[in-house]
């Protein structure tokens, strides 16, 4: 019974737990810690919690509780952290909330319900940490806040607070000496130091504040009212720190930053640039012109400021750096970048014009004194927390947790991510808590979720479940190879999640449709096809590829690669898919196989002509011996059609997917034959050949056992049916 367990901690973090906290464990009175955070749990929450006097952590934040916060928490008087935070709870909070006055953390937010004003917290001496947004609270913020002198942070965000800042918040001792900003971009850590974020939409009119700095940004794009104010790009630049300027932030006219509560003294700045919206190439889209200045403490220090000019081209990163910028009495540093009505304002698009700045890195140029210990004290600091580190790590090793954790550091200590990280929070916000509603398909890795960001973006997140196969190693790879490639036909991941168990990759979002759909729509609907489904497609037909993860895991350098198959049956080169054999040939195959697809307008794994051919492949071999091929046209087709065209591209195909990859063209030898620019040579198939018709054996062996899905009679049954195609060809 629970109420019987002598139980002191208890754990269940993000265990994606449903229905409601049981009764019992209001019983349990030895519990000191009560974590049930990030999981589905829904109801009122029980009043009896409160019977837990000897409670010190209660963190119930990311649920879907509903009802109010029991009065009852106001006997909890042991409780130094509450977490209640991102569930569908309504207010007030509780006035019994004043009478914790071991609080020392005390995190309340996302309440929905009417208005109220805050709570009494006059009484809490130890708080330090203090969390109360998106509560719907009216009023000025109490003066009885002054007295709580060990509060460090507080945080107020979107509630409707009147009346002026309090002088004890304005005249805070606390200052800062350094700033780091990823302008539109997430957290990141680069060059040792860490990036925040600055995601935030923006508008005509926008003022965002954050602990250590803030910006505002005004202006509205001509020609376009829905322009975005945060610039991305998936092609990334052409350097090893392209993270860093794979988004910008922009403006139509005019966007400030300001360095906050900044000690007086001397900095150095650097603004990091990248021209993102225009290309390198001899398009259009390479003449913009994008023309702006920069001014620092109110003086010019760029005038008629060109990045592609400055980099040498577009997506090439440049730093402009600033020594010896003075911050004085104001303690505020403010870095102002302005459009003056120079250069292009509609290449490619309306609205390309105005600053764009991607990130700002600010430095001291004085030594920083943070209190200055005595040498002989800070080396006996050092040498006990040393001891005590070294004894703890004896005791963890003793018990069995470390190792594991280490082995998994090292392979992510192998890779150079080229992605952002998101927090498991942001994750399920984003989700809705994984909501089944979200769901938009099952992969390899397990189940994929549609999601929105703060700033609007929507992302895919796919999330490795607990039967897959697929184990650490498998997910730390697909991230380095995904990372490391930017490519317009490739979907952008965007970034990664490893928390706890949870792995996930998230993804631009596309629009699930796959490239049998694109071409029904371009035939008026005549075929009907079953095309791959790790290819998405947007309506003008630009491919994206996603579940780019075959596991390259070319270790001791071998020149193919050699793993769990991964892929579409069908469509993957037999000696890829009957050995793990992978080599550049492979996707040659591919393509064959779906330009014979296109031409007949059939699946090549559900079209049998007849019993004894099992895949359109097959009957293709067949027909181009008895000089039949163009029997392979689409009928629907009619005699609409040009007959050397359709002739040309069947033999391509057919070229395409010789058995033996080394007989396969190249791919730029593939792009030329379909240019015109080399002629497509027949391929020559005697089926009355041994050799050949060997070779075609396990050919037709693979389409037939990769189809074995059926149940277990059925699955024997054609497991013979194969067999019996080895034996006799």
């Amino acid at each position: 019974m629970l109420h019987s367990a002598r139980l002191s901690l208890w754990s269940l973090l993000a265990n994606r737990l449903t229905s409601s906290i049981p009764q019992e464990i209001g019983n349990i009175a030895t519990l000191e810690e009560l974590v049930l955070g990030d999981n589905l749990l829904e109801g009122p929450l029980p009043s009896n919690l409160g019977n837990l006097r000897s409670l010190k952590r209660l963190l119930l934040s990311a649920n879907n509780f509903t009802g109010v916060i029991p009065d009852t928490f106001g006997n909890l008087k042991n409780l130094t952290d509450l977490y209640l935070q991102g569930t569908s709870m309504e207010g007030p909070i509780p006035t019994t909330i004043s009478l914790l006055t071991n609080l020392i953390e005390l995190r309340i937010s996302d309440l929905n319900g009417a208005s109220s004003n805050f709570p009494d917290l006059k009484a809490l001496k130890k708080i330090q940490r203090l969390d109360l947004s998106f509560n719907k609270l009216t009023g000025p913020i109490p003066g009885t806040f002054k007295r709580l002198q060990k509060l460090n942070y507080m945080f107020l965000t979107n509630n409707s607070l009147t009346g002026i800042l309090p002088d004890w918040i304005l005249n805070s001792n606390r200052t800062y000496h350094s700033l780091f900003i990823n302008c539109g971009g997430h957290k990141m850590t680069f060059e040792n130091n860490e990036y925040e974020e600055d995601v935030t939409p923006s508008g005509p009119s926008t003022f965002f504040s954050a602990e250590k700095w803030a910006y505002s940004s005004t202006g509205l794009y001509m020609g376009n009212d829905s322009a975005e104010f945060i610039a991305r790009t998936s092609f990334g630049s052409n350097v090893t720190r392209a993270r860093l300027y794979e988004s910008a932030r922009l403006a139509p006219q005019s966007l400030k930053y300001y360095g906050l509560c900044m000690r007086q003294g001397s900095y150095k700045v650097k603004l990091h640039f990248a021209e993102i919206m225009y290309s390198n190439d001899q398009s259009y889209c390479s003449l913009g012109r994008r023309i702006f200045d920069v001014s620092i403490q109110g003086n010019v220090v760029l005038k008629d400021f060109n990045i592609m000019e400055k980099a040498g081209g577009a997506r090439i990163s440049h730093v402009e750096e600033f020594d010896n910028i003075l911050v004085n009495g104001s303690s505020t540093l403010e870095i102002h970048l302005y459009w003056l009505g120079k250069g292009t304002t509609a290449i490619p698009t309306r609205s390309v014009y105005g600053p764009l700045i991607s990130a700002i890195t600010v430095t001291p140029n004085f030594k920083v004194d943070d209190g200055g210990l005595l040498v002989a004290a800070i080396i006996g600091i050092v040498a006990t927390s040393c001891f005590v580190v070294v004894l703890i790590l004896l005791v963890l090793r003793r018990k069995g947790y470390l190792g594991v954790k280490d082995l998994e550091d090292k392979e992510f200590r192998g890779l150079d991510l080229q992605t952002g990280y998101f927090s498991l929070r942001q994750i399920k916000q984003a989700t809705n808590s994984f909501d089944v509603a979200n769901q938009i398909g099952e992969g390899g890795f397990g189940p994929v979720y549609k999601g929105v960001l703060p700033d609007g973006t929507i992302i895919a997140v796919k999330q490795l479940s607990s039967k897959s196969k697929q184990g650490n190693r498998e997910f730390v790879n697909e991230i380095g190879m995904i990372s490391a490639l930017q490519h317009p036909n490739l979907v952008r991941l965007y970034g990664c999640c490893i928390e706890g168990n949870q792995l996930l990759l998230v993804y631009e979002y596309l629009e699930n449709n796959s490239l049998a759909r694109a071409l029904l729509v371009v035939r008026n609907n005549d075929l009907k096809w079953i095309g791959q489904q790790e290819r998405k497609y947007c309506w003008d037909l630009n491919a994206k590829i996603s579940d780019f993860g075959l596991a390259k895991l070319d270790e001791e350098e071998n020149t193919h690669i050699s793993t769990r198959i991964a892929g579409t049956v069908g469509y993957m080169a037999p000696e890829y898919a009957m050995r793990g054999y992978l080599t550049d040939k492979a996707d040659v195959y591919s393509f064959g196989v779906v330009g014979l697809e296109i031409v007949s307008g059939k699946s090549n794994t559900n079209y049998r002509p007849k019993e004894e051919f099992v895949y359109l492949l097959d009957w293709a071999y067949v027909l181009q011996e008895q000089g039949n091929l163009l029997e392979l046209v689409d009928p629907n087709l009619g005699s609409n059609y040009s007959k050397q065209e359709a002739m040309s591209m069947l033999n391509l195909a057919l070229l395409c997917t010789n058995p033996s990859p080394t007989l396969r063209p190249s791919m730029s030898s593939v792009v030329s034959m379909v240019e015109g620019e080399i002629p497509v040579q027949a391929l020559i198939i005697k089926r009355g050949s041994m050799d050949q018709d060997a070779s075609l054996k396990p050919l037709r062996f693979y389409h037939i056992t990769a189809k074995l899905t059926s149940p277990c009679s059925l699955r024997i049954v054609r497991i013979k049916e194969a067999c019996q195609v080895m034996d006799h060809g």
